[in-house]
Parts: C-alpha cells; structure tokens; sequence
C-alpha cells in the first residue's frame, strides 16, 4: 500500500513539474522592437493612418488607395470599432493591414502591464470579431509616447515591433494639403513611414493623398504594408551605429557601450546633449559616412533631401544653403549640382531653367513643377490666377514668373462644372450625367482617364 501510494504521489509531482516547465507563461517575451522607420536603400515606403472614434474619412481615403492600387496600414482603437465597425471591416477586406492602437487611447506610460495588456486584448478581440482579422504582430503607442516599460508589456502581449514614424504629417491639426504634401515629399527616404489620420480633423488628408501618391510614385517609390516594410529591414553591423530608444540618454548610451559622452559627441557633431528617439548614433569610426567622391561638388539623385546630403558629407543644411544661394532647403531638384564646401566654386543659379512658362504635361502637379523651378505652389498660384492648386489640366501654360505674361485664362470650357470629389472616377461622374467617359475626357483633354485629381473642375459636356 505505501509504495503505491508513493508512486501515486511521485505520479503528481511528474506532472506538477511538466506543467510548470512547458507553461507558456514561464517562457520571458522579448520587447516589442522600436521602429521609426526601414533600415534599407530600397525605395519603399509605408502610408499608415490612426484611426479613433471618428474615422469621417475612412471611405474618402479608401476609394483612392483604391484608385491608385496602394495597400497602407492602419491602426486601429476599441473606440473607433464600435463606433464604425463596418468602415474597419472595408479596410480588412480591402487588402490593407491592421494593427492595434490601444482601446480607449491611454498614455500607455502611465498604465500597468496588466492594464495595457486588457487595453491591447480588448481591441484585438473587437478586430477579430469585425474583420475576422488580427491585428498582431504591429502596435502603434497612443500619442506615440513609450518607454521601456511599455515596450516591455507591449512585447509580452504578443506585438513584436511598435511603430512609430519618421515623417509626421500632423494633419490633424487641419493642415492644407499642399503643406502635407510637400512635408512628405521634403523628407521622404528609402524605408519611410508616414503617419496620418481618418478622423474628421485631418481635413487635408483625402485631398492630399492624390498628390502624395503620384508625387511618391514618380520619385521611383514602392508603397507597402508595414509588415512588408519590416521585411527590408536589416540591422546595421553591431557595434558600428544604435538607434536612440525611449528613455535613452547620451550617458547612458555611451556607458553601454564602453564609451564617454564627448566620444560619442565628437564622433556624431553633436553641439548638445539632446538626443530624439529613432537616432542613429554613430559608435565607431568604421560607421562614419564617406565623403563624396568628387570631395566638392554632389549631383542630386531622385529621393535626395538636403538634410540627407549634409549627413552623409559632414556638414549642416545650414551650411549648404549658404554654400549653394538656397533659400528653400525643400526646393532642390534632381540634377542640380551642390557645391559641399565653401571655395569649392560658384554657387549654382537659382533661377529658373530657360523660359519663362511651361506647359502641364500629364502626371504633373503644381508641386512637381514648382520644386522643378526652384518657387513654391503659392508663387505659381498667385502668378497664375490659381484658386484651386489641385486645378490643373494638361496642356495648360503655367507662368513661371512674375512679368512673363498675361496669367491664362483658368475659365473651363463651355457647359456644367464639376468638381472632383475624393473617390471619384470619371466612369462614376459619366454614369451620374447621362454621359460618357470618352466625351468627358475629350471636352477636358484628359489624356488618361484613371488618373483624376480631387479638387479639379472638369467641365460636364
């Protein structure tokens, strides 16, 4: 009897221990990775949108993904879920990918890793019952504020990489769509991700999105999902460069990594100890950027940004302004030469290339020819009698300067106006008023008619 009892007894404790060695709450998760944006050369680039309680614009910036055939990201809150649950299920069916964005939109700074976690779960089991959808393995933090801790719960929860972005749009202050625009194609790199948002607040957005879209695409760029960006994502050789983290300090950095705070100063032409998160630090001298090989001059590359320029020689926009006569840094333009250092030659010209008007050619945007002439979409709208700047038409005389002539006649040709509306195709306007879309395309000169920009007047024959 008592060595039965004894076997009964060594039976349990067998199965006690199993238990506790294979339970998956004893495995330690790693923490979600910090992303601002893709470390590679390639030239792809993510669209993603927070989504809350108010997502208006959903469907407006849906029918142009549509459009265009560019699959983006959104983020999505427990909020918005309830409140437009069949607009989320749209996005899911569409092609695009989902991830989480809490459930009531906390700091998550100031929460519990049990509470972030409920905040996480929640909206994931809302996403799955609308969409039929997960939203992991991608996060975006409320307000984008995180910490180590967070990224610790955010990881243990099941969401191994937290987004954040590299070119903030903040369209939801109600930013025109030009200014997005042209912030996003200013400081658009291989790798990037662009924050948006579908509330009602982000006026701009459906408007500027066209434009993004064709300005990107004509810089060469590929639009993909985040998870598909994290795919050309590589890790510089360890040891050589670090990512600034949530809560990261210079001193602390540098003593991680056998260092002092003036080597890493030195080292990176840092005039203070201010670091942001998503830096890159360099930590060895076999990580410095190498000089151009003129030593002088550098030609601008399609997707070059005058801040990139100056990282990779050395310098400041600031000097290469003053170096080169630029008194828009964003308004540089592929093939123009800049002069790296002072003496090293005359400043290029400003002005404009030979003529003084130009002629709309199709899949140009008054962005695209204002950055081309070194002026801004402003300038040409004033010069032009342009009240709508998304306005243009192919073969219309833009003046490219003030003096160069009489402004053209913006008045549309003979019959109804109409203006574009975000989503709109030219099949849809042709159905609308009992036309077709042959007829409007020849009454406005629309050689291609898939592409058609919100905000334009076409004239209905």
């Amino acid at each position: 009897m008592g060595v039965k009892l004894l076997k009964i007894m060594l039976a349990f404790i067998l199965i006690f221990v199993a238990a506790f060695t294979f339970s998956p709450q004893s495995a330690e998760a790693a923490d979600s990775k910090f992303i601002t944006k893709a470390n590679t050369s390639q030239k792809v680039v993510a669209l993603t949108f927070d989504d809350g309680a108010d997502g208006t614009n959903i469907n407006s910036i849906l029918d142009t993904l549509d459009l265009y055939d560019v699959k983006a990201t959104f983020f999505l809150t427990g909020t918005g879920l309830k409140d437009h649950p069949q607009d989320i299920k749209r996005i899911a069916d569409e092609g695009h990918q989902l991830g989480n964005h809490s459930y009531s939109h906390p700091d998550f700074r100031t929460l519990t890793a049990s509470q972030i976690k409920s905040e996480l779960d929640k909206t994931e089991a809302l996403a799955k019952q609308e969409t039929g959808e997960s939203t992991k393995p991608i996060f975006r933090a409320p307000y984008g504020y995180t910490n180590d801790a967070v990224l610790a719960a955010v990881g243990t929860a099941g969401y191994t990489h937290t987004i954040q972005w590299n070119i903030d749009t903040v369209d939801w202050r109600g930013v025109p769509k030009n200014e997005m625009v042209d912030k996003v194609i200013s400081n658009v790199v291989p790798g990037s991700i662009v924050l948006m948002h579908t509330g009602e607040g982000a006026s701009g957005t459906p408007y500027a999105l066209p434009d993004m879209i064709q300005e990107l695409d004509a810089l060469g760029y590929e639009f993909v999902t985040v998870s598909e960006l994290l795919n050309y994502h590589s890790e510089p050789p360890a040891g050589t460069t670090y990512t600034v983290q949530p809560g990261d300090t210079l001193y602390k950095i540098a003593q991680n990594h056998n260092m002092t705070v003036s080597e890493l100063m030195e080292l990176n032409n840092l005039s203070s100890t201010t670091l942001s998160v998503g830096q890159l630090l360099i930590l060895s001298k076999e990580a410095l950027p190498a000089p151009p090989s003129s030593g002088e001059t550098y030609t601008v590359k399609p997707g070059d940004t005058l801040y990139r320029i100056a990282v990779n020689n050395n310098t400041t926009v600031q000097k290469l302004a003053e170096i080169n006569n630029i008194s828009n840094p964003a308004a540089i333009s592929v093939g123009q030469v800049i002069i790296l250092k002072e003496g090293a030659g005359e400043p290029p010209s400003t002005t404009p290339p030979s003529g003084d008007t130009y002629t709309v050619k199709p899949g140009d945007t008054l962005y695209r020819i204002a950055v081309n002439n070194n002026t801004t979409v402003q300038k040409l709208a004033e010069i032009n009698n342009i009240s709508n700047p998304a306005a243009i038409s192919v073969g219309q005389v833009i003046l490219l300067k003030e003096g160069a002539g009489e402004p053209p006649s913006t008045l549309p040709p003979s019959g109804t106006s109409y203006t574009i509306k975000p989503g709109d195709t030219l099949y849809s306007i042709a159905l609308r008023n009992g036309t077709t879309v042959q007829k409007i395309a020849e009454h406005n000169n629309i050689t291609d008619p898939s592409r058609i920009n919100a905000g334009a007047v076409i004239v209905i024959p």
